[in-house]
Order: structure tokens, then C-alpha cells, then sequence
């Protein structure tokens, strides 16, 4: 087979089915088809029909940019498409996005893509913006892991940096897990490659190197620290995605917004109690 020639939809299937760590049999029954039925399209023996390809694409919960590259590879056209944010057509999504963001002030929040680029942000974002200080780092597209994480970035005000580094490492991992996708991929490795820093020495009881009797209890969530003049802010965040989108740009688009983690912060940023 040529280099450049795409696999066909039965491996593609097989692929996704193995990445959900799937059976034959498990993909099939939660599909409601049969075991044999599936076998003879991964293996080639049958060409699916468009439908059973969508079927099998939403069992998997494969995103809908890649069920386009399974229509494809089956011989039918991609039934879901892909607009920018200044679409007309998305004009309504786009005011929506819009008043999320604003309402969510005096806090920051931002709209990323499936890659982390940044799409839009709201009034609180560019001071945090500022803390880095390398401006290559800012100029568009501005890929907000990168920003986080980079030397040049924020990654020097971020007072608990080991923690929000594995934390941030640790959700892309899953990320790709989910997705697949060899952008992501390649994002990972260049992250991790940035210095890593030194996780903080466990506490000790009496100078003498010997744990404490009691280990502080985590968080529930893990927070963003961050230095701002003498300031240091505390936010943990929340993800919002739209709910069954049918346009690709929509479904890979996230408003990451972040909220004071205690009360010193709200009082800086000036929320309401």
C-alpha cells in the first residue's frame, strides 16, 4: 500500500475500538449488531453502509472531525461541517460564547480549540497575560498550555508549578487518549521537555528528616497559583462544552473559566461576596 494511501474504514474502526480498549464483542453489543457483522467490516470482508459507520463512530464516541475521515475512507461524503467563529452561520454560538465570557467578570475565562489556541477572552485575561516575558509567546495563534508552561511564560509566577505542570500534563495525556490526535501529541513532548521543577521536600518533624504523623488532606481540585506583584492569586477552574453540537469548530471549542479559590483572591479581582 502507498505511504500516502489512507486505511480503510475497517482498521480505522478497529483502531478507535482498541483505543477505547474495546472487545469485538463489547464494541458490538453496545452498537446492538452482531459480533460477526463487525468482525467481517474491520477485517474488510464487508463494506459498512453510512449509517452503520456513523453508528459505530458515535458507540465509540470518536470525535466529529475524525466520523468525517471515516465517511471518507468508507466512500461517503463528511456529513459534519467545520466553520470559523466569524461565521454568519455561527453568529448565534458566537454571541453566546461572548456573553459567557463576559459575564463571568471580574474573573478570567477564555475560549480554546481542540489544540488549546486561544479563540477569544474575556476583560480579566490580558493582565495575566502580561506576566510573560517572552512576546513570541503572545503572538497569535497563542497556544495557552504553552503559555503555562514555558520558561518565558507564566510558568515563573505559578507559585505550586510542579503541581499545576502534572496536572496540566496529566489532562493532555488524557486528551489524546480520547482524541487521537498527533497535534496533541507532539504538544506533550514539547511541554515535557520544558524544565521540570523541583517538587517541594516533604515536610519533616522535629528538623530530623521524619515524616509528620498526619499528611495534609489534598484539595478537591487542583488550583492555579499565581504571582501577581505581591500578590498571589488562587483560581481552580471548570470546562464548559457545547452540548450535542453538530458543527465541528463547536464541538472542539472549550470556555475555560476560572474562579477564586479563596477569599483573598476574590477581594483582589473585586467579586462580590
Amino acid at each position: 500500500m502507498n505511504k500516502h494511501t489512507p486505511p480503510p474504514v475497517g482498521a480505522l474502526i478497529r483502531d478507535w475500538r482498541q483505543l477505547r480498549r474495546l472487545s469485538q464483542l463489547d464494541l458490538a453489543l453496545d452498537a446492538e449488531i452482531s459480533q460477526k457483522h463487525l468482525s467481517f467490516i474491520e477485517s474488510g470482508r464487508a463494506q459498512p453502509s453510512r449509517d452503520m459507520v456513523l453508528l459505530l463512530a458515535q458507540t465509540l464516541s470518536v470525535p466529529l472531525r475524525e466520523r468525517n475521515a471515516l465517511l471518507l475512507a468508507a466512500g461517503f461524503a463528511p456529513v459534519y461541517g467545520e466553520r470559523g467563529l466569524d461565521d454568519p452561520g455561527l453568529a448565534t454560538a458566537r454571541a453566546a460564547i461572548d456573553l459567557v465570557l463576559k459575564g463571568h467578570e471580574p474573573y478570567p475565562a477564555l475560549a480554546v480549540d481542540r489544540h488549546w489556541t486561544l479563540l477569544a477572552a474575556n476583560a480579566a485575561v490580558p493582565p495575566l497575560l502580561s506576566l510573560a516575558s517572552d512576546p513570541e509567546l503572545l503572538r497569535g495563534p497563542v497556544n495557552v498550555l504553552r503559555l503555562s508552561l514555558h520558561p518565558g511564560g507564566l510558568a515563573p509566577a505559578i507559585v505550586n508549578l510542579p503541581e499545576w505542570r502534572h496536572h496540566i500534563l496529566a489532562r493532555l495525556r488524557q486528551q489524546i487518549r480520547a482524541t487521537a490526535d498527533p497535534v496533541l501529541g507532539a504538544l506533550l513532548d514539547e511541554l515535557s521537555s520544558y524544565p521540570a521543577p523541583e517538587t517541594p521536600a516533604a515536610p519533616t518533624r522535629n528538623g530530623k528528616g521524619k515524616p509528620p504523623e498526619t499528611e495534609p488532606e489534598p484539595g478537591i481540585v487542583v488550583p492555579l497559583q499565581l504571582r501577581l506583584g505581591e500578590a498571589v492569586l488562587s483560581f481552580f477552574s471548570t470546562t464548559t462544552v457545547f452540548g450535542t453540537p453538530v458543527d465541528i469548530t463547536l464541538s472542539e471549542l472549550a470556555i475555560e473559566a476560572f474562579f477564586p479559590a479563596d477569599e483573598a483572591t476574590r477581594v483582589a479581582l473585586g467579586g462580590r461576596g
